[in-house]
């Protein structure tokens, strides 16, 4: 199997090119060797190398800065990912496209299914579910799968930034009033490699996230229980709660982003796999 992955130095992107088999053909790119916003770049290159499948790894994913930076997310998210599908379909090749919990806003505290309607609250989580309706609606072989609180040893995420903040500070200020539920690009992308293998490819709109409910600040509590048993230092950082009102940023996040597997689970008659936490603390703390 031939892919084309975007996004190929990120997070998820990272994790897809050390699990991907031995006998797929992969054509990595990123921002520097595919401008995905220009079409006829994008076009040009899935016609040069004719993949059987695109998977759409790459995103604007500056949540604050977008709503100052509405053009560039829209740009990326939304019109870079209708120019992927398109493409796609220009060949006939299946597209798998990654999004967020962010489409929603989580006022209702309830675990979100993929038939509930979207009501993003910020610019980062219109720009996505733009780019969801565009692909969905350009070439009818596209899964949409949307995750959240994406961490890994790559990239910037919230576990380097606390076991950096943990070294800095001995207390450290975390929003509680956010519930989400973290997932790791290397579970994430087990989760899509299974998925492409598929003979049959389904269509539309799925979850993938990890399995365990929390806030940020019992996440960070973890981050630091884990990182105390291969430094002491971790264990005298103090995780000081706090209320979404008190801490300042530019974009609302969804106050409960619980997102429902279920359905993915029964596609790839496999359980969500949950990396234990303790292995990915252990590669950044080496």
């Amino acid at each position: 199997m031939r892919i084309l992955l975007t996004g190929s130095k990120g997070q998820v992107g990272s994790c897809l090119r050390e699990r991907f088999p031995e006998n797929w053909e992969l054509i990595a790119s990123d921002s520097q060797t595919l401008n995905i916003t220009d079409a006829h770049n994008v076009l040009n290159m899935v016609k040069t190398f004719e993949p059987d499948m695109i998977i759409n790894a790459a995103g604007y994913t500056k949540v604050d800065a977008a709503e100052t930076d509405s053009d560039k997310a829209f740009a990326v998210n939304a019109t870079g990912t209708l120019n992927l599908a398109q493409a796609a379909q220009s060949i006939g090749a299946r597209l798998i496209h990654l999004s967020t919990e962010q489409v929603f806003d989580g006022h209702h505290h309830v675990v979100l299914t993929e038939n509930m309607a979207p009501n993003p609250a910020n610019i980062y989580g219109h720009s996505k579910l733009a780019g969801e309706l565009l692909a969905l609606n350009a070439h009818v072989e596209t899964a949409v799968i949307r995750t959240s609180w994406v961490y890994s040893e790559h990239g910037h995420n919230f576990v380097k930034i606390m076991l950096q903040k943990g070294m800095e500070a001995p207390t450290i200020r975390v929003v509680d009033d956010q519930i989400g539920c973290p997932t790791y690009a290397g579970d994430l992308a087990e989760a899509i490699i299974r998925l492409a293998e598929l003979k049959s490819s389904p269509r539309g709109i799925f979850h993938f996230a990890g399995s365990q409910q929390m806030s940020w600040a019992d996440f960070a509590q973890r981050i630091f229980i884990e990182a105390a048993k291969l430094d002491d230092r971790y264990g005298k950082v103090k995780v000081e709660r706090i209320a979404t009102a008190d801490y300042k940023s530019a974009a609302k996040r969804p106050e409960f982003g619980i997102l429902d597997s279920r359905t993915l689970q029964n596609i790839l008659q496999q359980p969500v796999t949950d990396t234990p936490l303790s292995q990915v603390v252990s590669k950044l703390l080496k």
